[in-house]
């Protein structure tokens, strides 16, 4: 079934390429932020479990894999076909508690080992998989993870603790000089030890931050309802006036 699927929206690409004036200019690098507006609009979708939503953004993404496939097959570069042979050698590779006779007693000891295979299989760092176009909050989590693999790591939580508080203190420190980039650096190191506390405290420091988003954004918008039910503008209305209605929203939350 899935092979048929998949042959059948190969054949309809292939097509396309062909007789879409559409289609047939696109590249790689046009390609590029339509992807990445596929990935935020599939990430989106599994913040809020929209099922059928994901099932339709996946289809979007799977068919950007495809295009690339495609275009990199015109120009000789590789197959779609060899695009899955490697992820399938990888996978194998990569698990030998599964396909080799490798004992692991937990689900850390598993990613113990896959960086320890990266770095056997000629990659130069243990953070050499993070992507430099990476968010930078997701970016900072997946350096924590990894550098963990090998032992840089505190040995609990209330050290991370200490060095969020360390970090604050200089943050204000820096303040007080004036000096922009030293406040952008100290500022960084804020953020960095905060990611790190959430990871300690077994907490996705993305999904943190975006339930605070729709909070705010929930409850900015009760203000403005309520304004226009009172027929003001939000913009003549003092901080005091809106910050008695911010709290009527917490209360009707709660």
């Amino acid at each position: 079934m899935y092979q048929h699927s998949i042959s059948r929206l190969i054949s309809i690409l292939d097509e396309l390429r062909l007789r879409c004036p559409w289609d047939k200019k696109q590249t790689i690098q046009s390609l590029r932020p339509q992807t990445i507006e596929e990935l935020y609009e599939l990430t989106d979708a599994i913040q809020h479990e929209r099922w059928t939503d994901i099932k339709e953004e996946l289809g979007d993404l799977l068919l950007h894999i495809l295009f690339y496939s495609k275009i990199a097959s015109e120009q000789g570069k590789f197959t779609f076909g060899e695009v899955v042979k490697a992820v399938s050698d990888k996978l194998v590779s990569r698990h030998p508690h599964i396909y080799e006779n490798v004992s692991v007693n937990n689900e850390e000891e598993v990613r113990q080992n896959w960086e320890k295979i990266k770095l056997k299989e000629g990659k130069k760092s243990v953070l050499s998989g993070v992507p430099k176009a990476m968010p930078a909050m997701i970016k900072a989590l997946r350096i924590q993870e990894k550098s963990k693999q090998v032992g840089f790591e505190w040995e609990h939580i209330n050290q991370v603790k200490d060095k969020v508080s360390e970090e604050l203190l200089e943050l204000n420190q820096a303040i007080e000089t004036g000096i922009h980039d030293k406040i952008e650096d100290e500022m960084g190191d804020v953020f960095f030890a905060l990611i790190n506390y959430a990871r300690f405290a077994k907490v996705d420091p993305e999904q943190a931050l975006e339930r605070t988003n729709q909070k705010f954004i929930r409850r900015f918008q009760y203000i403005e309802q309520k304004a226009l039910e009172q027929q003001k503008n939000i913009d003549s209305m003092n901080l005091e006036e809106m910050d008695i209605l911010w709290n009527e929203a917490k209360r009707t939350e709660q």
